[in-house]
């Protein structure tokens, strides 16, 4: 009966140590420009030294941030210019003109 007392020390171990691969992990497959704060080679020694604690400073600090919070910081930063996104030649009021006298000159 000794092993059930130690198996939620082993399952917290394991939770752990699955904790830090995917923190590695994500630090090396995420590409050098989309990391934040820290180049990309200090952060992989973070995650490696501190292990879990520094695989929760990446998580929180170096990780690209969720196309949604990149929204919401635009939102809680109404001064800053939004990007112009890109239209559709049928969204432009030029193009839309020029196609119809063009389109009238045709039946004529």
């Amino acid at each position: 009966m000794a092993y059930a007392a130690d198996m939620p020390s082993v399952l917290l171990g394991l939770a752990l140590l699955a904790f830090w691969l995917y923190c590695l992990f994500d630090v090396i497959t995420t590409p050098e420009e989309d990391v934040r704060n820290l180049p990309k080679l200090l952060w992989v020694l973070i995650v490696v030294l501190l292990a879990d604690l520094g695989g929760l400073l990446w998580l929180l600090l170096g990780r690209p941030q969720s196309e949604q919070a990149v929204q919401r910081q635009r939102i809680a930063r109404p001064g800053r210019p939004r990007p112009s996104v890109p239209r559709g030649p049928d969204d432009d009021p030029d193009f839309l003109r020029d196609l119809d006298r063009r389109l009238r000159r045709e039946d004529d």
